[in-house]
C-alpha cells in the first residue's frame, strides 16, 4: 500500500522509509488459513526456513488440514515436524490450537466477523498461544488489524531510542498503532517491512551504512554516519 501522508510520529515516519525502501511484501507465505495457522505455532523460536521445512513435510503428509492432523498419529506427526524443532512441544501446542479450532469445526465466520477482543481473549486461552502468536494468526490468517510486536520489532525500535527491553506486548503494540489506521494490510505490511529490514540490515550486529533509518537512529552516532534527526 502506498506510503502514509503527512508522517510525523515515529512509527508513521519507520514505515515510510521501510516502505519506500523495501516496497510491498508478499506476506504471510502461505496456501490455505489452515497452513498459515500451523505456520504461526511451528515458527515459534525457529528460523523460517526450518519452518518451511516441516510445512512441506506436513503437505506431503496430507497433513495440512485440521481433521487430518487431529486424527494421525502422535508420533509421525512429530516426526514431521521435526525440521521445526521443539518438536514435543509444538506437537502439543499445534494439537491444542488444532482441538480449539475444531470447537467451531473450522469454520472461520466468528473468527472474521465476532469481536477482535473477543476472538483474541479466546486465542489467548489455548496453551502455548502468546500475544504474537495471537496476533500473528489474527492479522494474516483471519484479516483482523492486530499489531504484532516481535523480536525484530522490539530491536529495531529500541535502535531508535525507545527502551522496550522489559516493557508490557500490549504497551508496545498500543504505541506502535497509536498514530497509525486501523487497517489489516497495514498492519501486516508494517511487521513484515520490519522482519525484512532487520534480517537485512538491523541485525544483532547491524550493518548501519546505509541504513534508512539511519536520520532516526541513535546507533550510526558510534559509526561516525549521520546522527539521528530531531
Amino acid at each position: 500500500m502506498p506510503g502514509l501522508p503527512q508522517s510525523d510520529s515515529l512509527p508513521e515516519r519507520v514505515y515510510d522509509l521501510l516502505h519506500a525502501h523495501w516496497g510491498p511484501q508478499d506476506w504471510w507465505p502461505a496456501e490455505s488459513t489452515i497452513e498459515m495457522i500451523i505456520g504461526a505455532v511451528l515458527t515459534q523460536n525457529t528460523a523460517w526456513r526450518n519452518v518451511e521445512k516441516a510445512i512441506e513435510g506436513l503437505r506431503a503428509a496430507d497433513l495440512l488440514d485440521g481433521s487430518a492432523l487431529l486424527s494421525a498419529p502422535e508420533p509421525s506427526v512429530k516426526q514431521v515436524i521435526r525440521p521445526a524443532g521443539f518438536h514435543n512441544v509444538k506437537y502439543r501446542r499445534l494439537m491444542a490450537v488444532m482441538r480449539h479450532l475444531a470447537d467451531r469445526s473450522f469454520d472461520w465466520t466468528w473468527w472474521q466477523e465476532a469481536s477482535l477482543a473477543e476472538v483474541r481473549a479466546s486465542l489467548l486461552k489455548v496453551h502455548g498461544l502468546g500475544p504474537e502468536t495471537a496476533d500473528c494468526i489474527l492479522l494474516y490468517a483471519f484479516s483482523r488489524p492486530a499489531f504484532v510486536v516481535d523480536a525484530y520489532t522490539r530491536r529495531l525500535f529500541g535502535r531508535l531510542g525507545c527502551a522496550w527491553s522489559s516493557d508490557p506486548y500490549e504497551d508496545v503494540a498500543a504505541y506502535l498503532a497509536r498514530d497509525l489506521p486501523v487497517d489489516t494490510t497495514l498492519y501486516g505490511q508494517y511487521h513484515a517491512l520490519i522482519v525484512t529490514h532487520c534480517k537485512a540490515v538491523c541485525k544483532k550486529v547491524p550493518i548501519c551504512q546505509g541504513c534508512v533509518l539511519n536520520l532516526l537512529c541513535t546507533r550510526p552516532v558510534e559509526r561516525n554516519l549521520p546522527p539521528r534527526s530531531t
